[in-house]
Parts: C-alpha cells; structure tokens; sequence
C-alpha cells in the first residue's frame, strides 16, 4: 500500500509535498514510538532539506523519540558545514528548534558500529544471482537502527548501475551497510555489466537487498520521490515496496532519455556535487550505452582533485578495467574488495580481454584537476580542462559531439533498445 502520486508531466509543488507527507504520517501509527528516519547523503538531488523539516514538523509532537541517519555507503562523513546546509538547519536551530533531535552519519568500516543481522546462503545467492555467485555473505547493518520501533526510508529513485533503480531497500542496503554484504553485491551488479542492469526494475542486485532487508525485523515506511530532469519533484510515494514499484515505473518514463543515434564524441560536465570520480564516475554510467564503439567520453569537472577520498589507494593499485580483465585473471586481486573492483568496471566501460590484451569498448577521458600523471598511472585518458572551451562541444550533434551538461542522473539509451528482462541478465 502506498499514498502519493506522479506523473511524468507534472510538478509537485513544495507545499503539496509537505501535504502528502503530513498526509501519509498521520495516518500511521507512531504515537509514543522511536523512530529513525535514514536519507541520503549529499551526492543525491531533491527536497531533502524539505522532507526532514516536515518530518519534523509531523512526528515530534507525537513520537516518543525521532532521529536522522545519512546514509553514507561508503562515502565520506559530511562536515557539519555541508551537513546542515543539506538539511536546511544553522548552527542555532540545530541547538535550539530541533535540539531532541538525533542527527548521525553511517560508520561503514566501524566494526562496533555494526551487528550482524544474518546470513544469504551460497544456494540462495546462487539462485537469486542465476549462478553469477555461489558462496555464503553475511549481512551487517548500522546496530543503531535496533534502538528505534520503526524505519522511515527517504530517498530519491534513479536508474542506478549497480541495482538497476535507486531507492527503497538501497538506503538501508549500501546506505547503513557493512562492508562484506556491499562488496559482494556491487560485485554482482559489475559481473552483470552496467548497460545491462542500469534502467533495468526487477534484478538479481535487487532481488539480493530485499533478501538482506529481511532479516531487519522492524517496520519500514519507504518514502521515495522522483526528479525530472530540471531537478524538480514529479512523483512522491509513500508507504511499503509499492511505494518504490510506483516511483520506479514513473523514474523509467522520466529518467530514461531516449535519442535516435550513438556519438563518437559525448562530452559530459559532472555536477559539483560529485566531488570524486567515486560519484563523477555516474556520468560515465549514464551515458555508456550512447557512446558509439570505439568512441570517447569526457568527464568534465575542473573542481575534482580526487579519485577517491575512501578508496583511492585501492584504485590506484589496480586502475579502471573491463569486467573482463579482473575475471580472468583473479588471483592478482584477492585483497581488493568487490566494490572496489566493481567501481573500476563501471568507469571503464564494457570491453575484452583476450590473451592478456585489454580492448573497452570506448574511451574514458578525465578533464578534472587530477594530473595526467595520475591518470595515466589509473588507466584512464586526460586532458587539460584549462585548454577546454565548453562552446567547442555545444551544439555539435550533426558533427557527432553530444553535449550533457551535469551529467549522472539520466541515463540515455538509443531509441529501439529493448531494456534487457530478469533472463537476460548475465555476465
């Protein structure tokens, strides 16, 4: 059961988010109870500045206890600077307006943070995945979602490259994640391929983290919005995983851009909000599928000076390869984690590896302030963003030169492909 409501060609305005959401709460049985309200971090659009003051506003005269966990994955702690501002808060109404309420940011690597809530067998995983994975994982979560009597889940829906669609369960599973759990499941959406999983609804990935959630024994309301792309909400859903079903159906008709023909040349600008190729990376997923063989993809994002704050070092031990290039040869990353080695695919791209010979499908090249030393060093192209003029690749589509300007959210296909189904999904 879900309340809410979408459509591709509509604009949900602040105040009717602010009525769905009271809408959807006081209908809900929270008096007297402790609640955690988990959302995403910064690298993510929409109103969530909005949701968490008319949370706030809904459930503090009524709950017993209300509280907030980023969702960090594995990305970096967000400084208190950057943390307010994405919640709509100053130092003085943290203190003082919202002084009873928890605010906390997800420790992946802490192992006194996490507890250990159960185990996906090797034949559960080996059904679910088609036999992509065959081993036992343990599953870990945040141990501080126990203090509370109910999950609130909020998060935008986007096509995504590792689950297919963004949302729902993904916020508890990478977003409170322990490391083992993520590993193997990024590792499963990278043997998968991107241009096969991402835009896709229904995956093994997907399949995998509603296993996991299952062992979390609490309620959970899943409150999930939609972005179009001019950044403005057009679908907000609320309530069980029909909530997320709704918002993924409406973010397959907004968020997948159909075009008529693959570029030679797609020049994309990364959004600052991606301050990493960790997250920068999505502009290559997005418009992978675009790119015509033996073309090129561009980052650009002058203001990026790092490749990962969290696993940088990992990168740069082993670089950006094809899928192809870890499977055949396993034994030389055994200490590389599986989400490491799955981000390393994703930006480089589909492609070979046939007698110790690497062939992607296109080129990735980095305009960012990281050195073309370093790139060279990571296996991925360069160029000096200070000899870019932007003008040069607008508007240049009859010259083969497609233009995307803060790439990362939609993804783009050719028109006529047919999104693959659940049987098609395999390495």
């Amino acid at each position: 059961m879900y309340n809410g409501e979408g459509n591709k060609n509509i604009v949900i305005s602040p105040d009717r988010i602010v009525t769905l959401c009271t809408k959807a709460f006081e209908s809900k049985k929270l008096d007297g109870k402790k609640i955690l309200v988990i959302v995403p971090d910064t690298t993510r659009s929409g109103p969530v500045s909005l949701i968490f003051k008319t949370i706030c506003e809904a459930l503090l005269p009524r709950v017993k206890k209300l509280d907030f966990l980023i969702a960090l994955g594995t990305h970096e702690e967000i400084s208190d600077e950057k943390l307010n501002k994405h919640l709509g808060l100053d130092e003085e109404s943290r203190k003082k307006e919202y002084k009873n309420v928890g605010i906390f940011q997800h420790e992946w690597q802490n192992e006194k943070a996490l507890q250990h809530i159960g185990k996906i067998t090797a034949a559960e995983i080996k059904k679910i995945s088609g036999g992509l994975l065959n081993e036992d994982i343990n599953v870990t979560v945040n141990k501080r979602i126990f203090e509370y009597d109910e999950l609130v889940l909020v998060g935008p829906v986007f096509p995504h490259e590792v689950v297919g669609f963004s949302g729902g369960y993904k916020y508890l599973f990478p977003g409170i994640s322990g490391p083992e759990f993520l590993h193997k499941f990024h590792w499963l959406g990278a043997l998968i391929t991107n241009p096969k999983i991402n835009g896709t609804k229904n995956t093994p990935v997907r399949a995998t983290i509603s296993k996991a959630a299952s062992f979390i024994n609490l309620p959970k309301t899943l409150l999930c919005y939609v972005m179009s792309e001019k950044k403005q909400v057009c679908g907000l859903f609320i309530g069980d995983e029909e909530a997320w079903s709704k918002a993924a159906d409406l973010s397959k008709e907004v968020n997948i851009k159909y075009i008529s023909k693959s570029y030679k040349t797609v020049f994309t600008t990364a959004p600052l909000m991606y301050d990493e190729i960790w997250t920068a990376g999505k502009c290559m997923y997005k418009l992978e599928p675009v790119v015509a063989d033996n073309g090129t993809l561009i980052i650009y994002a002058p203001h990026i000076t790092v490749v990962s704050f969290t696993h940088g070092e990992n990168i740069k031990k082993i670089g950006y390869h094809t899928r192809d290039y870890f499977l055949k040869q396993p034994e030389r990353f055994t200490d590389i984690p599986g989400g490491t080695i799955a981000h390393s695919t994703h930006v480089k791209g589909i492609g070979t590896y046939i007698n110790g010979v690497e062939k992607p499908r296109i080129n990735v090249v980095l305009a960012t302030g990281i050195s073309e030393k370093e790139c060279k060093k990571i296996n991925l192209g360069y160029m000096n963003y200070k000899n870019i003029k932007i003008e040069d690749y607008q508007n240049k589509e009859e010259e083969g030169i497609l233009f995307v300007k803060n790439a990362g959210e939609i993804l783009f296909r050719i028109e006529g492909d047919k999104i693959p189904d659940i049987d098609a999904l395999k390495a």
